[in-house]
């Protein structure tokens, strides 16, 4: 009799998160935060007024 693992229903793996961009986060002048997301050359972000996210 041979023995082994054997694997129910319930043993799936859980999906991988998503692959998220790496964003830079620049100021290009006092007061004046530009956000940049990696290997996107078309677009940025600015903005005058940035706050820290709380959780």
């Amino acid at each position: 009799m041979s023995s082994g693992t054997q694997s129910g229903a319930g043993d799936e793996e859980e999906p991988s998160p998503p692959e998220t961009p790496t964003v830079s986060v620049c100021e290009s002048c006092p007061g004046r935060t530009v956000f940049m997301e990696s290997g996107n050359t078309d677009g940025w972000i600015a903005s005058d007024l940035t706050v820290e996210p709380t959780q």
